[in-house]
């Protein structure tokens, strides 16, 4: 440990600046260069490019001061989430961002910037970073308070070490993520294949009350410890050691903003008085009635307008087409296996997760060492 050394922030970086935002939105195109703000960031140091805004060329190059580089690290100086970063990578440029970001731009002579990302990436030094900014209605930290972050560094090829060792693992959690939007898009593509594109007129007419039982869920138990999920219609609000249903369930947010929200789980849980649980009439139907009732506007249904609620009266009458039942029980089985995969996937996920957020501070103080090639 005796080449480890205690620095600033401010001692590696050659550049810290921080965005500009167009005045009244002026300059923001539909198709344009990249503008990322601090909502496309989050605590895992992972960018969202759907919440990329865009800029037209001229903002861009009128704004030079705020133009990204590759590797530059973007730190949330301004707003309720103090202390998210990111890397900017090659992909996304040319870009620009706005003035919520702080632009760290490091000597990399000195330190790898997926390095210093990780470092920090640790929940004590994002906490360290939010007490930084005291109690004000908007919270920010300036410069002079990011450059006095302390960090601990190794030499570099130990530094690039440990950035590859928890690069490696986030690139499995990727991956993971990406086969799971895979599974879910090939899901709804079969259902609308199977039962839109190929709809016969022969099928029968008739009511979600054909294929469908629905029951009302109860107030939340009053000894919320355990690990049984209480679900209410904007999804789990708490866990339990008791249960009032089990196996394949839909749950449907029956009143208020949430009204018509869909939610699906397998094992047993707690449906609170705010939703309704639907379950399938005919075994082997249940993932057809969950992809079915995803196709409806369950929240225009609702009766009401300052305050919807959707009651089970409303649901049993809904009219719908019922395709043969050797169908709906083929497209259950093909659900049953993508779903099982998705289930796999994800818990493969949180043993990688919880496995990185263990190895991340042991890393960084040096506790566990990796090998350097």
């Amino acid at each position: 440990m005796s080449e480890w050394k205690e620095s600033k922030l401010g001692e590696i970086l050659n550049l810290i600046t921080k965005g500009t935002t167009p005045p009244q939105g002026v300059g923001f195109v539909e198709k344009g260069i990249n503008y990322i703000k601090s909502d496309a960031i989050d605590y895992n140091g992972k960018l969202d490019k759907s919440r990329f805004a865009q800029i037209d060329m001229a903002t861009h190059e009128k704004f030079k001061r705020s133009q990204l580089a590759e590797d530059d690290i973007l730190f949330s100086m301004a707003g309720i989430y103090l202390g998210k970063n990111a890397i900017v990578p090659k992909d996304v440029l040319p870009a620009n961002t706005n003035q919520a970001l702080a632009i760290l731009r490091l000597n990399k002579e000195k330190t790898s910037p997926r390095y210093v990302s990780y470092y920090l990436s640790q929940p004590q030094i994002i906490d360290f970073v939010n007490n930084m900014s005291g109690q004000s209605a908007q919270p920010n930290i300036n410069f002079e308070e990011i450059k006095s972050i302390e960090i601990t560094l190794p030499l570099l090829p130990e530094q690039r070490a440990i950035a590859s060792v928890l690069s490696s693992l986030d690139d499995k959690i990727d991956l993971l993520h990406r086969q799971n939007t895979t599974l879910e898009t090939m899901a709804e593509t079969l259902f609308r294949q199977w039962f839109v594109e190929e709809a016969k007129e022969d099928w029968e007419e008739g009511t979600l009350a054909d294929l469908a039982q629905f029951y009302n869920g109860k107030s939340r138990p009053k000894e919320e410890v355990g690990t049984i999920p209480i679900y209410g219609g904007n999804g789990i609000l708490g866990y339990t050691n008791i249960s009032n249903y089990s196996g394949k369930s839909i749950i449907i947010g029956r009143v208020g903003a949430y009204c018509g929200s869909l939610h699906f789980e397998n094992k047993e849980i707690w449906v609170s008085d705010n939703a309704l649980l639907v379950k399938a009439k005919i075994e082997r139907t249940t993932y057809f009635l969950l992809y079915l009732l995803r196709t409806l506007d369950l929240n225009s249904m609702a009766e009401g307008s300052s305050h919807p609620l959707l009651t089970q009266t409303l649901l049993k009458s809904i009219l719908i087409t019922i395709p043969p039942i050797e169908k709906i029980e083929n497209f259950d089985f093909q659900l049953e296996q993508i779903t099982k995969k998705i289930e796999s996937n994800q818990i493969q996920i949180l043993t990688l997760t919880a496995l990185r957020d263990t190895l991340l501070p042991k890393l960084m103080s040096g506790e566990v060492r990796v090998e350097i090639n």
